[in-house]
């Protein structure tokens, strides 16, 4: 059990991830806003996951991003349409697709890439460079506990 120490930082955490996941919702919809033909963040983040881990089926990239495979179609669809993914028969099954990021959706991919590096640094250009690797750090660390957290809760044997 959390002693009272431990809780009143994890309200502070919380309260600080609440804070910031309203002001990046709130940037997106301001994105969306001012560029209507703009691709929704959850359609964008399939073509980030095709980049960055090559083509694979329909199935594996809604496993890997934890969505239904309706939902992928969908989006999926839209992302062909704008020429930022093909459809290609998969060489081990003919009779699969794969899903791929076209030479168009790189390139979309690593521009969105720089701009967001850019803001950041940006963001952090006051901070030292102690401080912007302990953030890069403890995110990447927090990420990790926050993703294994749940199935450390339903498998408390394998921690």
């Amino acid at each position: 059990m959390p002693t009272e120490a431990e809780l009143a930082i994890a309200d502070e955490v919380g309260s600080q991830l609440i804070r910031l996941v309203r002001l990046m919702e709130r940037k997106q919809a301001q994105y969306q806003a001012e560029h209507p033909d703009a691709v929704e963040r959850a359609t964008y983040h399939l073509l980030v996951h095709l980049v960055k881990d090559g083509p694979r089926r329909a199935g594996a990239l809604a496993e890997a991003v934890h969505s239904d495979p309706s939902t992928i179609s969908r989006q999926i669809g839209h992302l062909v349409r704008l020429g930022l993914v093909e459809r290609t028969a998969d060489p081990e099954d003919g009779r699969a697709t794969l899903l791929a990021a076209t030479a168009e959706g790189k390139r979309v991919f690593e521009e969105n890439r720089r701009v967001r590096n850019e803001r950041i640094a940006g963001m952090l250009e006051h901070w030292s460079e102690e401080d912007r690797r302990a953030l890069g750090d403890l995110l990447a660390r927090f990420t990790t506990d926050f993703e294994s957290y749940k199935a450390r809760a339903v498998h408390p044997e394998s921690t």
